[in-house]
């Protein structure tokens, strides 16, 4: 009967993958050489793969190594019965052969579980039964009478009530006596007996038959061996042995040992032995199937009687008794429902409150004791968890606003069994702890100063909120009515990565946590000082991502008070800006010529100024008493006789904190008419033009240098010595001169005037000072002339230059 027929081959060549390793193969003992054991296919597609048969395990030749062939795309590998091969389920029914795969880098290695089966339509006289020269056995001519000499019927026959017979004849004198055939199928030593019967060889014909009408012959040849002239015995061997029912097949349980020359070995009860097999050569007792308790608890003790022979002198024998006893191993961990847990709390769970229960058993020991053991990975410190008894539950205050308290606690629970060796099963636990929105945010009230003159998009300051839920500085800013021109950014700062709940379950992602939060409060548009000086803003403070349901939101406020400080934006204007007074003041009396009056139009409150003459002062005769001027004639230089005009400029400035300070200019023209006795013992002052028009006088002005006192004071004294000095060396050179030339006095006269006349033109050069028209007065006397006044003649109406110590005057 084939193993795999095309069909069968098809659908495995379709289906199978290397990467379904293992393969679980059940294989008749009847199988022959040459018989494909399982097929299978593969993909490589970028190199030559290659199959290997790695070995086999219990050690045997019967397997090939695998071959390859490709189909179409895709390449097959073959796995065969070599040329030698016998399978016998008595022998070994169970062989593990161990293929590893290779295409390119990438190699793969699996197991191909080979169990071999009785089949009961598999012909009991195969093999050297079968074969024409037939089994030959040895037997010992002191045999004991009809001792059992062979097994012809091999188990499972007997379920098909097999017959056995001799159908050979057994006549004296080459038989001592018939050898039989009991109903066990054993081959029994004659009654009389074999003694006297060495180096004989006895053929018998043997039938057997069974099932319906089926039959079979075999050979069987006895050879009486003599009584061996030397002694087999067995060495020094313990008798009882124990082992594991974890042994694959084919591991070692033993091996036995015996003196004697080319020994060999072999089982004689129990007869057949389905767990174990000896060596012939080596006497290495083996496993050939698997010894689990849990299926098969007949194997836990197994009492073999092995037997010790030379090979030349089977008679030469000895026998020995050995007990196996098979304990059980603790193979399987502990299994547990649930395999993992992995929960979610809220951080306002109760102490105490159990989080699950779990539920283990001991495959190997339905019904035994467990141990449980809590263990914590992460994150260390004192344990929010517990476990009591199987129960897992929590043992402390699961609190989330700190960083890094709590959120998820990795932990395992490692479960022990009490077997050999110790087995445990490790139970992963994650806990992961939702925050949630406990507290509402707050924030300090503050006062911020800012300039009315300060710009759109300015920065006043930041308000700080605060939160006790994690994350702390998870806020949102926001102003809640108030006024327009004032906005707070709703988040500021730089983003951080976070955390985040979706879908009910903790995610690592990007979200808009900031660190550190910081409301901003900017200005949007433009203030006034004049209209408004205080505003009053509530800052609303929001808190967010502090909860798995992002509705659950809390909110505080605080009142932030913005004080504008003044600038000083708005000049003074005076009013008139223009006046033109004439003043007729005596002498030795000071005198109110006007008062200036300014204010500011957007600012009416600002009444305080500073008042400076800035220009047109000759000789320092009026003054300020804050805005009123006055004339000052008590001191000073000599009073001119003639009138004088003095056009004034009057600076009007801002006093006080106010910065920048802004000034304007008021121009006050004075006509000072001096004091006779012909002229009334009145003050005339002319009314202030009161229109900002330009008057309808006309005013030619030639510029003149109006020198200081002092200056002129330091002038003349230089002027002096400076001739003084010349007088003396012209007269020293006059003197030498006259000696020497006896030249008239006349010239050198001339020539003092001469140079007299050019220093005083140095000087008159130097000084850039006007010429006067004064045709009496000479050229000299003119140059050395210094105005210092400007007036108005009353009757004419023409102004004039004056001195205030000579008198001097010049018309313009």
């Amino acid at each position: 009967m084939a193993l795999l027929r095309p069909p069968a081959l098809l659908l495995a060549l379709v289906v199978s993958e290397l990467h379904c390793l293992p393969w679980f193969i059940n294989v008749s003992e009847s199988q022959g050489p040459g018989t494909t054991i399982h097929s299978f296919s593969f993909n490589c597609t970028a190199h030559m793969p290659m199959l290997e048969l790695v070995h086999v395990q219990p050690p045997t030749t019967f397997f090939n190594q695998p071959s390859l062939s490709r189909w179409q795309k895709i390449y097959v590998g073959t796995v065969t019965l070599n040329s030698l091969a016998r399978l016998d389920a008595l022998a070994v029914n169970h062989y593990e052969l161990q293929l590893r795969f290779t295409c390119g880098n990438n190699v793969t290695e699996g197991p191909l579980y080979v169990d071999v089966y009785r089949d009961p339509g598999y012909s009991p006289c195969s093999g050297r039964f079968a074969s024409p020269a037939g089994e030959i056995i040895q037997v010992r001519e002191t045999v004991t009478p009809g001792a059992q000499l062979y097994t012809l019927l091999l188990p499972g026959l007997e379920l098909q009530h097999a017959q056995i017979s001799i159908n050979s004849a057994q006549d004296p004198p080459y038989f001592p006596g018939p050898f039989s055939i009991n109903g066990q199928g054993w081959l029994l030593a004659p009654s009389q007996g074999l003694k006297g019967q060495a180096g004989k060889v006895f053929q018998l014909q043997i039938l057997v038959t069974f099932g319906q009408n089926r039959s079979c012959h075999g050979m069987l040849k006895v050879k009486v061996l003599p009584v061996p002239s030397s002694q087999i015995s067995f060495l020094g061997q313990a008798r009882n042995i124990t082992i594991l029912d974890d042994l694959a097949p084919g591991s070692q349980v033993v091996q036995v040992r015996a003196r004697g020359f080319d020994v060999r070995y072999e089982i004689l009860s129990p007869v057949p032995c389905p767990l174990f097999s000896i060596g012939r050569g080596d006497g290495v007792v083996r496993t050939t199937a698997p010894l689990e308790l849990a299926q098969a608890w007949g194997a836990a003790v197994t009492r073999l009687q092995v037997k010790a022979y030379e090979r030349l002198r089977p008679w030469a024998s000895v026998d020995l008794d050995l007990t196996v006893n098979v304990r059980s191993v603790n193979r399987w961990p502990p299994r547990c429902l649930p395999a993992m847990l992995v929960t979610e709390i809220p951080e306002t769970t109760p102490v105490g409150t159990v989080l699950n229960t779990f539920t283990c058993t001991d495959p190997d020991s339905p019904g035994s004791t467990l141990n449980y053991e809590l263990r914590f990975h992460s994150p260390p410190g004192p344990a929010s968890l517990c476990l009591r008894g199987r129960a897992l539950e929590v043992n402390a205050t699961l609190d989330c606003d700190t960083p890094g308290a709590c959120f998820q606690h990795a932990a395992s629970i490692l479960v022990l069994d009490g077997g050999q060796p110790l087995m445990t099963t490790e139970v992963p636990v994650l806990v992961m702890v939702i925050p949630v929105n406990e507290f509402s945010p707050a924030c300090v009230p503050h006062t911020f100063r800012i300039r009315e003159d300060a710009g759109p998009h300015t920065l006043l300051g930041s308000v700080v909120g605060t939160d006790k839920d994690y994350p702390h500085n998870s806020i949102e800013y926001d102003i809640s009515g108030g006024p327009t021109a004032f906005s707070v950014d709703r988040l500021s700062g730089t983003p951080t990565p976070g955390l985040g709940w979706k879908g009910g379950t903790r995610v690592d992602c990007k979200l808009r946590l900031w660190a550190p939060l910081l409301g901003e409060i900017h200005l949007l548009g433009s203030l006034d000082y004049e209209l408004q000086t205080l505003y009053r803003l509530t800052v609303l403070v929001t808190d967010q991502s502090q909860d798995q349901d992002p509705t659950n939101r809390r909110s505080g406020s605080c009142t932030i008070t913005i004080e504008v400080e003044d600038v000083n934006d708005h000049a003074p204007e005076c009013q008139p800006p223009f006046q033109e007074l004439t003043i007729y003041a005596p002498l030795g009396r000071s005198v109110e010529v006007t008062k200036v009056s300014c204010w500011v139009p957007q600012e009416p409150q600002r009444l305080v100024f500073s008042y400076s003459i800035v220009g047109g002062n000759s000789q320092s005769r009026f003054s300020l008493q804050g805005p009123i001027l006055v004339l000052n004639n008590m001191l000073g230089p000599p009073w001119p006789e003639q009138p004088h005009t003095h056009e004034l400029l009057i600076r009007v400035a801002d006093a006080g904190r106010s910065i920048p300070h802004l000034s304007a200019t008021a121009t006050v023209i004075v006509h000072l008419v001096p004091w006779s006795t012909s002229t009334a013992a009145t003050r005339t002052r002319s009314a202030a033009v009161t229109s900002v028009t330009t008057p309808l006088l006309v005013t030619d002005t030639e510029a003149f240098w109006q020198p200081e006192p002092w200056f002129v004071v330091v002038l003349t004294v230089t002027s002096a010595l400076f001739l003084l000095a010349l007088g003396w060396l012209f007269s020293r050179l006059f003197q030498g001169l006259a000696q020497m030339l006896q030249t008239p006095r006349k010239p050198a006269q001339a020539l003092l005037l001469n140079s007299i006349q050019g220093t005083e033109e140095s000087i008159e050069g130097f000084m850039e000072a006007p010429r006067m028209e004064m045709p009496q007065t000479p050229s000299s006397a003119m140059s050395l002339q210094l105005f210092d006044g400007r007036a108005q003649d009353s009757r004419t109406g023409r102004d004039y230059l004056f001195n205030t110590l000579t008198g001097a005057r010049r018309w313009l």
